[in-house]
């Protein structure tokens, strides 16, 4: 039997959206205020989904306790209160934008599942504005 299990999270973090071969001029008309030269932050809600077969023993695709003991120390840890553009080498030489974001976050766990299971992430930078990136 295949199945999906969510598990959520929330952190918190900053970034500054720019393109530094662009004019300044350019820059603020692209991005507005997420070009602010003082950083700005988002409270980030994070959706993980992991879809497999569902072990007859224990009746779960993966433990949901260990699977927020991997969220936690893979995308909590490093991300939560840190300046994207700045603290956090993923974003070294790319826009750290939600899209980019929740590319990187896929790439952190997905090595942690087995080679069956299908990985789906949904980034909320906003109540209103989101990113998915995954298996399906």
């Amino acid at each position: 039997m295949r199945a999906t299990i969510c598990r959520k999270a929330h952190f918190n973090a900053a970034h500054r959206l720019f393109n530094p071969a662009w004019s300044e001029e350019k820059n603020r008309e692209v991005f507005g205020k997420c070009f602010s030269p003082h950083y700005h932050g988002h409270n980030f809600d994070l959706e993980v989904r992991i879809r497999g077969e569902v072990d007859p023993d224990t009746g779960f695709i993966m433990d949901l306790a260990v699977l927020g003991d991997l969220i936690k120390t893979e995308v909590e840890e490093r991300f939560d209160h840190k300046n994207l553009n700045i603290e956090c080498p993923e974003f070294e030489g790319i826009m750290p934008s939600t899209e980019y974001f929740v590319k990187i976050i896929y790439d952190l766990l997905k090595p942690h599942l087995k080679g069956d299971q299908q990985l789906h992430i949904t980034l909320h930078e906003t109540k209103k504005n989101s990113a998915e990136y995954g298996d399906w």
